[in-house]
């Protein structure tokens, strides 16, 4: 019934329905094993019968899951575009190695996403500049300000690379809390009552409480884990810099930064970073934090996620939802109440919350670039402009209309509940959905002045699409959004803000970049054993000791001088 559907509706676009509807000869996907991800541009012809269909490739420096080749969204975009792009995620190394391993063999994929690697690519030479293209190509240029396409600039004068992410278009229409929180099932707050959860303290004795009178799930025999927490590689974000938020200020990742005086301070040794891994000490003993936080990988993390076991956890929203909620929901686990809210704690009560910070982010520091391997670099830009035209950008994240949305009287897209749930499958997102979520793509207001541009931002089929569980926490607690949750003060931080987007990019060439490289690697070893120690007190003293032979002034010095220079200090 579905590929009639389907096939109904690519026959209303006037197009050839053969590639899509069958698994037999044609089909354009590249050749299996490694070599599927490397080299540049193969031409072959398009199912749909329209010529020649380039086929880039895309390496990305994070994990994420791979359509199908014959992908049926994948496929009408490559006849509308005349471009198809093999997509390959990172696995079984950290980013940091796949991007070594690609400079060291100088055998590129077309388009690369290498996180905070995009800098030792360009100084590799391994990228096309962008300045030849911008202006060629309007929906590129319009996706940033002149202002902003300058702070992607390199050494060189020159622009390498583009952030994809955090760009609205039109009206902001945020409804989920993409950064940091302190996240806790619904299940949990409704046996509470629906209590105010503000700070640390009150959170871990909900957690507690929840846990000895429910030590296990519906099923009675599935133990639930109150508290874990991820670790592996540079996701240890989400065991070391909870401090800054629950200090009350918002997320600069690297440092705080006092608005009054303009002075960056260091949260690793604020007497908050203390009473929190104090606190993560204390539950520890008390086996409320999972034991194997510690040491499982990325992969265990989710695994356990979405078996619904986990109450709460520190995390970004992007890092873990768009991965386990659909899985949530096909297993039935999210009408048990085990979909997540964020809750923005702080240290005592009565203390600024600034977890959420309103606005978009210019992330200079990563984005998707160009190759030298690239064979059609224009044709390659030509694509990316493409991906940002409103009718490729439904496709992505809508879908096929009278298939994956419908729309009523007034133009407004909705979703049946029946589609929702066909737009959770994992299967049928890889045999039909193709979001290519590493290229540059809007939130906010669809260019029809109406519709938003993904369906999570749309008001309607946002609240529609929440569980009768998530519905009753939402109304509990007078939220329309999960971004009300946090009651965070969305005043916009200073024009330093964000001082990540710098310090994403040191390297030991300056003694900075070098003491932030050896307190990274002190932190990963010394906070889990201060999370696990028998005296706390003993193993913070130690912890502080080894991090001050770091030289941390060195690097909250370098900090100082680009907060300096953005401001016009």
């Amino acid at each position: 019934m579905r590929k009639k559907k389907l096939a109904a509706a690519l026959l209303a676009a006037g197009m050839v329905v053969a590639s899509v509807t069958g698994c037999g000869g044609g089909d354009t996907a590249t050749t299996g094993g490694d070599e599927s991800a490397k080299g540049s541009t193969d031409e072959k012809k398009d199912d749909a019968g329209s010529g020649e269909v380039t086929e880039f490739t895309m390496f990305i420096s994070s994990p994420g899951s791979e359509i199908n080749s014959d992908n049926e969204i994948a496929n009408i975009i490559a006849e509308k575009t005349g471009v198809k792009v093999k997509e390959t995620f990172l696995t079984g190394q950290t980013a940091e190695e796949a991007v070594g391993t690609y400079i060291a063999s100088g055998d590129y994929t077309d388009y690369i996403n290498g996180g905070d690697g995009m800098v030792k690519l360009y100084e590799a030479g391994a990228l096309i500049p962008w300045d030849d293209y911008i202006d060629k190509y309007p929906n590129i240029k319009e996706f940033l300000t002149p202002e902003e396409w300058d702070m992607f600039r390199q050494d060189d004068g020159k622009i390498y690379w583009l952030n994809p992410f955090d760009n609205s278009y039109g009206e902001d229409k945020t409804t989920t809390h993409g950064g940091e929180a302190f996240w806790i099932q619904t299940r949990v707050l409704k046996w509470a009552g629906y209590p105010e959860i503000k700070t640390l303290d009150q959170y871990f004795d909900l957690l507690e409480k929840y846990n000895e009178a429910n030590p296990t799930m519906e099923d009675g025999a599935t133990t639930n884990i109150p508290y874990t927490i991820l670790c592996e590689d540079w996701r240890y974000f989400c065991l070391e810099n909870a401090p800054q938020f629950l200090d009350g200020y918002p997320n600069d990742g690297s440092c705080m930064v006092d608005k009054e005086t303009l002075t960056v301070m260091d949260y690793n040794t604020s007497d908050t970073a203390k009473k929190y891994f104090n606190k993560l000490n204390e539950e520890y003993k008390k086996g409320i934090v999972d034991p194997e936080s510690f040491t499982q990988t990325y992969d265990e993390y989710i695994a356990k996620l979405s078996t619904g076991r986990v109450l709460g956890m520190v995390d970004q929203w992007w890092d873990f939802a768009y991965t386990i909620n659909d899985i949530l929901k096909t297993q039935g686990l999210d009408k048990q109440g085990c979909n997540y809210v964020p809750m923005g704690l702080v240290i005592d009560e009565g203390m600024e919350n600034r977890w959420y910070t309103a606005g978009d982010t210019v992330n200079v520091s990563s984005g998707i670039g160009i190759t030298v391997n690239c064979k059609d670099p224009d044709k390659a830009f030509k694509f990316i402009d493409d991906c940002l035209s409103q009718e490729i950008h439904d496709l992505r994240f809508w879908g096929v209309e009278g298939v994956d949305y419908l729309v009523d009287d007034e133009g407004l897209f909705y979703r049946t509940e029946d589609i929702r749930m066909q737009v959770a499958d994992t299967d049928y997102k890889a045999s039909h959905m193709c979001s290519y979520s590493n290229f540059p793509q809007y939130g906010g207001t669809s260019r029809d002045g109406k519709n938003a541009m993904t369906p999570a931002q749309q008001p309607t089929e946002f609240f529609d699409s929440l569980t009768d569980d998530l519905k009753e926490c939402f109304e509990a607690y007078g939220c329309q959004t999960y971004i009300d949750f946090l009651n965070s003060d969305s005043e916009r931080p200073g024009e330093w803000f964000p001082m990540w987007s710098f310090s994403n990019s040191f390297s030991t060439a300056t003694p900075g970049g070098t003491a932030w490289t050896k307190i990274g690697e002190i932190k990963h070893e010394y906070l889990p054993k201060v999370c696990m120690a028998d005296d706390f007190e003993s193993a913070w003293t130690e912890y502080m000791g080894v991090y001050d032979s770091c030289n941390p002034q060195d690097y909250l010095g370098e900090l100082q001088e680009e907060l300096n220079r953005r401001v016009g200090k």
